[in-house]
């Protein structure tokens, strides 16, 4: 049989005529196969010379990968492949939910590798992570079956974000400060998890990224032969994992919705009740949960339950300078330690015993210190607001003994806790100028201190520094006439 078909070939190649070009030869193996086979190809059994009329044809792909991956034996058909390798590369991650449970965001920089149906995440790149993984130790995955990405602003003030949703609720995003890099991963993620979620594709895990070989389903020469025209049995399981996923994925979704909502109810309802029945504030005091304070604390209101018509704290504070502070280098202008003067002010709120000759207080700035701390914390100032307007046009008057009249006569108006206040407190200031060459504090440099601690108006919607300037002068002046103005004896 072998000799016939030589003998054929023989004749069928004729010289050919010398005005042709004549391709370069080119070695031919037949196969001398003697066999029975129904099945057998064509390409072996009809002739290789190629008649005038025939249509240059692709050869036929011999190798295993490319014929039919279903079982269609002998049916010659011919896959055509394309291959997309996308090497893994460092991106930053973050896992900001967890089963629906949210996460604090914790960005990392992570080696990100695209297998065939997960993102895998190494500490370095993939061969030194292998090279030194602990046995039985696993890197961290993501299932991208039943999974969603999409763009996101919302969840990262970074840009070029890009967020995972698995079928359970656990939520990734992924982050590139290239857009090019992290776009290019977004496209190979997209195309994997449409190929897991439709079954469509082969995909294969290369080294160090995604091996993608999309081959198209073989089509047999004959329709008469097994399985044509049937949908895959993985197509159709695929499918079925898909939608379990899915159902899966919503299922959660609904069932985190209505705990959340359950306990939004339970804790609003839990909030009336306790609004309802908490005690008053009166109930409180008299049970002495809540004291009444001394910071903050309205002057009328805390002389009557002090029984005065002075702050104690103001006296004791006032006596304490008067001892040791009258030639201390910038008394009232200097501040005190902060923190001392607010552990001061808080054993005074407590009603603690008090002594501030003790060693902690032996700084006296932070005795001066809370002593204008107190006069600034009133509710309303010791120049009470509806005297605010009066007092400035009384010290634009350019007679002297007018204004200090028209002063004085406003001071008498004064409530009792405010005048006796106002003249304790501006004696002591006279002691203090009369050391002012000690302490070298002058009458302009504590009227500085004391004009926006003592006086400020009510609805602040004028010039501040128009105000500052009235509150300077009012108090300065007041000051330097304080014995005619609160009848001082010498």
């Amino acid at each position: 049989m072998a000799g016939t078909r030589i003998t054929n070939l023989q004749k069928a190649v004729r010289p050919l005529p010398q005005q042709l070009t004549v391709a370069p030869p080119v070695s031919v193996q037949l196969r001398t196969k003697t066999s029975s086979s129904p099945g057998e190809r064509l390409s072996q059994s009809k002739s290789m010379v190629l008649q005038d009329s025939d249509l240059p044809q692709k050869p036929i792909s011999r190798h295993r990968r490319n014929q039919s991956q279903h079982g269609i034996a002998g049916a010659g058909a011919m896959g055509t492949s394309s291959q997309v390798e996308l090497q893994g590369e460092y991106l930053n991650k973050a896992k900001i939910s967890d089963s629906g449970k949210k996460q604090r965001k914790n960005w990392t920089s992570t080696w990100v590798v695209l297998d065939a149906d997960q993102l895998t995440f190494y500490k370095e790149s993939k061969q030194e992570a292998l090279a030194n993984l602990k046995p039985g130790c696993k890197p961290d995955g993501v299932a991208l079956c039943g999974a969603l990405i999409d763009w996101t602003t919302e969840k990262s003030s970074r840009r070029n974000v890009l967020q995972i949703t698995t079928h359970t609720g656990s939520e990734y995003l992924l982050q590139a400060d290239c857009y090019t890099t992290i776009c290019k991963w977004y496209d190979a993620i997209k195309k994997t998890v449409n190929s897991l979620s439709n079954g469509s594709g082969d995909l294969r895990p290369g080294k160090t990224g995604l091996r993608r070989s999309a081959s198209t389903e073989s089509i047999p020469r004959h329709s008469s032969l097994p399985a044509y025209g049937s949908a895959s049995p993985s197509t159709k399981q695929r499918s079925m994992v898909y939608r379990r996923s899915i159902n899966m994925f919503t299922s959660s979704k609904l069932k985190h919705s209505t705990s959340d909502s359950a306990d939004k109810s339970g804790v609003k309802n839990r909030l009336k009740k306790f609004i309802i029945r908490r005690p008053s504030m009166k109930t409180l005091q008299e049970k002495g949960i809540i004291k009444d304070r001394v910071f903050g604390c309205h002057l009328l209101t805390l002389c009557e339950r002090e029984g005065t018509t002075v702050p104690s704290f103001v006296k004791l504070c006032l006596e304490t300078v008067d001892r040791r502070g009258l030639t201390v280098d910038g008394i009232y202008r200097v501040s005190g330690n902060l923190s001392t003067v607010q552990k001061l002010r808080f054993m005074v709120d407590q009603e603690e015993e008090l002594d501030l000759d003790a060693s902690q207080w032996e700084d006296i700035h932070v005795v001066t210190g809370a002593l204008k701390m107190f006069f600034r914390e009133l509710p309303e100032p010791l120049f009470p607001f509806r005297f605010f307007e009066l007092f400035v046009e009384a010290i634009k008057d350019k007679d002297r003994r007018q204004k200090v009249q028209a002063l004085k006569k406003l001071i008498q108006q004064l409530p009792k806790p405010n005048l006796d206040t106002m003249k304790l407190l501006f004696g002591h200031l006279q002691r203090v100028l009369a050391c002012s060459t000690k302490n070298l504090m002058s009458s302009q440099g504590v009227s500085i201190v004391f004009g926006p601690t003592l006086m400020w108006p009510e609805m602040d919607c004028g010039n501040m520094a128009y105000n500052m300037l009235y509150q300077n002068q009012i108090v300065e002046f007041i000051l330097m006439e304080s014995r005619d103005i609160f009848d001082l004896g010498m």
